[in-house]
């Protein structure tokens, strides 16, 4: 068990997503001479700023500039003006978030690259009709709360797969605990345990890949917990029932 390769997975798509989030959204290639110019730009390495990918967006003239391990911001071909945040694109059905539908290529793409292995799963019988990601922090009362909803989700079909989010970050209790589950002989039992508040000695091992998940759950935009991440990357924050969360994913 434990992770091999997330830090190298980080790398390679980010380098990678450029051909899938093309294909969503039937984007125009950019040119190297085009690319060379906004890096040259908007690149600043002694800030540790750099370019991951450049594309070109949906709005003419305005390219999608995506830095390593930060924001993409939307730039025009000149290097000379950019702006940050959510780009929306008016449809007849009403807004859609050009800049949401890029994170979700992200986040199926990077937990696509994580070993089940290395997270703590609670499969159902039979084939699953369903699978859900969720970063989570034994501390956090709301992931206390939904792991109660584990059983029930599991009945109807969906595999919950545990990712660790220490929310107080690297070296604290809630990291601490999370290695005891990860590093335990029977993790799921470990994880359970803990999140009814149950005493369980503690344990650490020196693969355990909680900090390495903590910064994915980072990369994907998570900010708190539970965060729920669903298989076509979409990212469901907080609590939901079974009844909620399963009606959310298409399954009621």
């Amino acid at each position: 068990m434990r992770i091999r390769g997330i830090r190298t997975a980080l790398a390679v798509i980010v380098a990678g997503m450029t051909l899938a989030f093309h294909g969503m959204l039937q984007a125009e290639p950019v040119d190297k001479a085009l690319q060379d110019k906004l890096r040259k730009a908007l690149e600043q390495p002694e800030r540790g700023l750099a370019i991951g990918t450049i594309e070109a967006s949906t709005v003419p003239g305005i390219y999608a500039v995506q830095f390593v391990a930060g924001p993409v911001v939307y730039a025009t071909a000149d290097g000379k003006y950019f702006f940050l945040g959510d780009l929306h694109q008016v449809t007849g059905d009403g807004f859609v978030n050009i800049t949401e539908q890029r994170r979700d290529v992200q986040r199926k793409e990077l937990l696509a690259a994580v070993d089940p292995k290395d997270m703590i799963v609670f499969s159902p019988k039979g084939e699953p009709r369903a699978t859900i990601s969720v970063f989570t922090d034994v501390t956090c009362f709301y992931c206390q709360k939904l792991h109660l909803e584990v059983p029930e989700l599991t009945k109807n079909g969906v595999e919950v797969r545990y990712l660790a989010y220490p929310r107080a970050g690297v070296g604290s209790d809630g990291y601490s605990m999370l290695a005891t589950a990860w590093c335990s002989d029977d993790p799921q039992d470990t994880l359970t345990r803990l999140k009814a508040k149950q005493s369980v000695p503690e344990k650490d091992c020196d693969d355990n890949p909680i900090a390495e998940q903590f910064q994915l759950g980072q990369t994907l935009g998570v900010r708190g917990t539970p965060a729920i991440v669903t298989e076509d990357g979409r990212l469901i924050p907080g609590y939901q029932a079974a009844d909620e969360l399963m009606a959310n994913i298409g399954l009621k």
